[in-house]
């Protein structure tokens, strides 16, 4: 049984490295969750038409601080879509200038939104070159996307054809391998000897690929990559309590509307942001490592991508159990909020207070 001793934790104001926040009216209703409890977090650029260049990016993020709640210092590090058009110069820039903390990898037809993503490394090797002469970094959905290989093994096949080598031909660019979902994961990024990172999202340290479909298919924890088996949970979840600095906390909050989840063929994501935190602190207190938690919230991902902590601190307090509200409502519909399936006892302060 886990150590109850624990009733406060007060942390550094965690950064989120991996978030989706939409655009429009979904952009509007989802933007205050991660604003109130974190400090930064790196934006996802999967729109429709996809933030691709510069001048996208410096809109996308000017729409971003508009949705935000009056005084708020979030602060939204913004990603370029990588296409095999993208123009080297053009990221440089976006990089040099502070417009863009890093660059996406989706292959082609991964996840949502990917179409127009890369097909063929070899022609965006100028970009990847460019990237690792500035110190800039490559977020990378770590997923093949041949037919012929089955979807829980998509992550395992992607490390072994694509990334090795590419670590191989461009052995000075620096990675993220967003969103692990494997010991072949979180094996490959040990045994790196350096410029290479994960980022674990929320929801893949509580669920495996039973809460999706034992006793009935429940389209709210799908995601891509979807969960995997237990032993490769229990892998996410002991390299998140390790306090390797490999390692940190990338939530891949994606909400979509409830009428899009419920379909024939369902939207892939799960929102998490609301519930980050206290769903973080039970799993760490579960394996007796909440002391380990800032390192994997607040820490880890600064010291990676060169930044330094946030200044301000939270604090989670423990009490009595509660329970998320079910969804939040869009101007366009409700979106389900993320149910871990167990009671949550942690929770900011603030709120505990309310």
């Amino acid at each position: 049984m886990p150590n109850r001793a624990w009733t406060r934790l007060t942390l550094r104001r965690p950064d989120d490295w991996h978030l989706h926040l939409r655009d429009g009216a979904m952009l509007r209703a989802v933007a205050p969750h991660s604003a109130r409890d974190f400090g930064r977090a790196i934006i996802m650029p999967n729109l429709v038409p996809p933030v691709v260049t510069m001048a996208q990016a410096a809109a996308y993020r000017d729409r971003i601080r508009e949705a935000l709640p009056p005084g708020s210092r979030f602060e939204p590090l913004m990603t370029l879509y990588l296409t095999e058009a993208t123009d080297p110069d053009d990221v440089a820039r976006a990089y040099l200038s502070g417009t863009a903390q890093a660059v996406k990898l989706y292959p082609a037809g991964a996840t949502t939104n990917s179409h127009a993503g890369v097909r063929d490394l070899g022609k965006v090797r100028p970009v990847l070159e460019r990237m690792a002469e500035i110190g800039m970094t490559l977020c990378i959905h770590g997923e093949v996307v041949d037919p012929d290989v089955d979807i829980f093994d998509r992550e395992a096949v992607f490390i072994d054809r694509v990334l090795k080598p590419l670590r191989r031909r461009v052995p000075d660019l620096r990675i993220v391998l967003e969103h692990v979902t494997t010991q072949d994961g979180v094996d490959f990024v040990r045994d790196q000897p350096r410029n290479v990172a994960a980022t674990i999202t929320t929801h893949h340290l509580v669920i495996n690929r039973n809460a999706i479909l034992a006793g009935g298919i429940r389209p709210h924890y799908y995601c891509l990559p979807v969960a995997k088996r237990e032993a490769h949970r229990i892998a996410l979840v002991q390299a998140a309590v390790s306090g390797d600095e490999r390692f940190f906390l990338g939530t891949d909050s994606a909400p979509h509307l409830d009428q899009a989840k419920l379909q024939p063929c369902g939207c892939a994501g799960c929102f998490t942001a609301p519930v980050t935190l206290p769903i973080l602190a039970e799993v760490f207190e579960a394996a007796e490592a909440l002391d380990k938690l800032e390192s994997f919230v607040s820490l880890n991902g600064p010291r990676y991508y060169g930044l330094p902590p946030n200044d301000d601190r939270v604090t989670l307090v423990r009490g009595e159990a509660w329970t998320a509200p079910p969804a939040i409502l869009t101007d366009d519909g409700p979106v389900t909020v993320f149910d871990p399936g167990f009671p949550l006892h942690w929770r900011l302060e603030d709120q505990a207070a309310a």
